[in-house]
């Protein structure tokens, strides 16, 4: 399997789950550092390597009255607060080419983030891969797993083999997803590290008219589901209260069950992982 470096811990589907977690959105500075510090609590104290997430700029709303977010220059600096403050990795979501350039220029972001609906969008890759950053994909919801083949093949195109493709469900029906486990065997088959997503799992996309709904209470299951195959990595948002959230929140994992959700996780990562090769626990 691929192992991917970090700044002070590898990620790969061989070795303990990291976490991904954090706001869907960023909100404000205080909000966003509170969040952050009791995530980095939770994950010191059960030691799980994490990595902070919050996109700046919702771009694929539902509609043109949703919030979207805040600027680029204004999230940076929120970021490298969260960065200095709990010594954490950042990714975050990018939309354009010219994203990736201006993200490109300092140490603040470590994985550049493609949205699920544009994980096809050629330039984009290729832009993303060109930083020689850690580019995470999510598959798109109408992709099977064996095409994120052509994705791979897009980003080793500008010589970055740094990639991570992570798996949020498969569109079944109007407003619904679905996940099918065997997709993530097929995807383990090129080697790249495999991210669940469990909280864009249980979305319902477009569910409620002008914003997307969402069924929080299944997360538990589809997480053990995922780490039970063997991944590389759980990704969450999370939130002090979703429900006033502007963005995803009927989707997200309440920060208060996170611990008890992460000390489940380790042990179905534990059975899953006990007698593979380059084993680190």
């Amino acid at each position: 399997m691929i192992k991917i470096n970090l700044q002070n811990f590898s990620i790969s589907n061989n070795l303990p789950f990291v976490l991904i977690a954090g706001p869907c959105v960023l909100e404000s500075e205080k909000k966003s550092l509170k969040i952050a510090e009791e995530i980095n609590k939770i994950s010191d104290e059960l030691k799980i390597n994490y990595i902070f997430k919050a996109s700046f700029d919702k771009a694929n709303r539902s509609s043109i009255q949703s919030q979207r977010g805040i600027s680029i220059d204004g999230a940076l600096k929120i970021f490298e607060k969260i960065k200095n403050n709990f010594s954490c990795p950042i990714i975050t979501d990018i939309h354009t080419e010219e994203q990736c350039k201006i993200l490109n220029q300092n140490n603040i972001i470590d994985i550049l983030q493609i949205p699920a609906f544009l994980c096809r969008q050629t330039d984009l890759l290729l832009a993303a891969g060109q930083t020689n950053k850690i580019v995470n994909v999510k598959k798109g919801q109408f992709l099977a797993p064996k095409d994120i083949k052509n994705i791979f093949e897009k980003i080793e195109s500008t010589n970055n083999k740094k990639i991570m493709i992570t798996e949020r469900g498969t569109s079944f029906g109007y407003n619904n997803l679905v996940n099918d486990f065997k997709g993530i065997d097929i995807m383990k088959q090129f080697k790249y590290p495999i991210i669940f997503d469990a909280t864009h799992s249980v979305q319902q996309p477009g569910g409620l008219g002008i914003k997307s709904g969402g069924n929080r209470e299944f997360i538990p299951s589809l997480c053990k589901a995922a780490v039970a195959v063997g991944i590389a990595s759980i990704f969450l948002e999370t939130h002090n209260d979703p429900d006033s959230s502007p963005s995803d929140g009927p989707n997200m994992l309440k920060l208060k069950d996170l611990k008890n959700l992460l000390i489940q996780l380790k042990e179905f990562d534990l059975i899953a992982k006990s007698n593979v090769e380059n084993k680190e626990y």
